[in-house]
């Protein structure tokens, strides 16, 4: 990993929500690096900071009330937090691109395919003729692995599927050759099926591209399937990061083996599905202690008292714990 090129970096980032009961910090000073045509996930429940982080990077959070309160965002060495809404625009869409959750929703239903991606290779390459971009356009159809590339052009969202259509939102987010692809619940709308072409497709392209994947999601299987390390996100903060074959046969934190538990295994009987106890608590509401304490199995009178750093472990994993006989402090 050490001989891989960063391409984003994110120092003690916070993101806050000012609402009119106070500031609700809903990411709460996390660090990671993203190298160069790595897939890194992200996982945790709903409420536990995912989609903020990724909205943060594409300084999307909206404002008011959200803003960027603390940290860096270095993109190859230059703090995005720092640009402009105009430069931040040469940025989005070109270097660091974005597949939302829910293709409906995020294409256009009044313009045809073809005029929402020729506007997005227009945007970032304004002396190109038009038939560069239509050209462009279909190349990244047919890169994607939609048939009829060229008819597709003048087709409405309503008239495609819904793997076609998450398929299109995926050739938007690499029309122009983005550094950096977040996809946030990429196939949380699909049936199964789909979802594996979808997943499979983005690692072709992350082989093929070199691009480097955040991937968000809350299914464990997904993780396993695509990512080369994970990390495990819960009240805003990051408690665990690890490799997939160390988070899976030796997860460190409770949560994450809580997390694990709860995956269903056709294997063997269980009279019940496991579930954790409680929920996530609200962000902003633990200021001393272990966030996941009231939920946890091993908690100790340490845990409500003192709040852990993100240690890291003599094998190498990070983990927000007091279990964790760690190596260094990291954060």
């Amino acid at each position: 990993m050490s001989e891989r090129k960063k391409v984003l970096d994110i120092i003690n980032l916070e993101t806050t929500f000012f609402t009119d009961d106070g500031a609700v910090p809903a990411v709460d000073h996390i660090s990671f690096t993203m190298y160069e045509g790595e897939i890194l996930g992200i996982v945790g429940e709903s409420g536990s900071g995912k989609s903020v982080t990724s909205l943060s990077i594409m300084r999307l959070i909206p404002s008011p009330p959200g803003k960027i309160t603390d940290g860096q965002i270095l993109f190859e060495d230059r703090d995005i937090v720092m640009l402009t809404d105009k430069e931040m625009r040469h940025v989005r869409g070109k270097d660091i691109a974005m597949i939302f959750q829910e293709p409906m929703t995020s294409l256009n239903p009044l313009f045809t395919i073809g005029n929402q991606l020729i506007e997005a290779i227009r945007i970032h390459h304004k002396k190109w003729s038009r038939q560069q971009m239509k050209a462009r356009a279909i190349e990244i159809l047919t890169l994607v692995g939609l048939p009829r590339a060229e008819s597709l052009l003048k087709d409405y969202p309503h008239q495609l599927s819904g793997g076609m259509r998450q398929r299109v939102m995926i050739a938007m987010a690499l029309v122009c050759n983005p550094k950096v692809l977040i996809a946030d619940e990429p196939t949380t709308a699909l049936d199964v099926t789909i979802q594996a072409q979808i997943l499979q497709l983005m690692k072709n392209l992350n082989e093929q591209l070199n691009t480097a994947v955040l991937l968000i999601t809350h299914d464990l299987g997904v993780v396993a399937e695509t990512c080369e390390r994970v990390i495990v996100m819960y009240a805003g903060q990051i408690v665990e990061e690890a490799s997939v074959q160390d988070l899976f046969h030796r997860p460190a934190h409770p949560y994450t083996q809580g997390l694990l538990q709860s995956v269903p295994d056709m294997r063997f009987k269980k009279d019940a599905l496991y579930s954790i106890p409680g929920n996530v608590p609200k962000p902003g509401t633990i200021e001393v202690g272990c966030r996941f304490a009231d939920r946890c199995q091993f908690v100790m009178s340490r845990c409500t008292e003192e709040t852990p750093k993100l240690y890291l472990s003599k094998e190498g994993q990070k983990a927000r714990c007091f279990l964790v006989e760690p190596a260094e402090v990291t954060i």
